[in-house]
């Protein structure tokens, strides 16, 4: 099945969740910002998206700026920032079984749906 982590206020993640729906197969939307993912949870996203913590962050929110710009994180740290401050999470990002994108532009998420 399909998982969309999803922030409705953001316009990328509405036209994410817009392509998730369109593609008529079984989905679960996780409102990321009241269900924050767990540390081990988004070690698994992370993975699945083949990247380094870093680049799920959203760097330009304030929270980022005042808190962590420019400080050494390790992995554990920024994994850590994110679960404690859940908007600094790049979104939407889509699951469907072995694969991950983060949808930016929303576009990349019909390669793995």
């Amino acid at each position: 099945m399909i998982k969309i982590y999803h922030n409705p206020r953001c316009s990328k993640s509405r036209q994410g969740l817009e392509i998730v729906e369109n593609s008529t197969k079984e989905f679960e939307v996780v409102k990321y910002l009241d269900n924050v993912p767990s540390e081990k949870e988004l070690k698994e996203i992370i993975s699945l998206l083949g990247i380094s913590p870093i680049q799920l962050v959203r760097k330009n929110e304030q929270i980022w700026k005042d808190n962590f710009k420019g400080k050494e994180l390790s992995d554990a740290e920024i994994i850590k920032a994110m679960v404690e401050n859940p908007k600094l999470i790049e979104r939407p990002i889509v699951i469907n079984g072995g694969k991950a994108v983060i949808g930016r532009p929303p576009e990349t998420i019909k390669e793995i749906i």
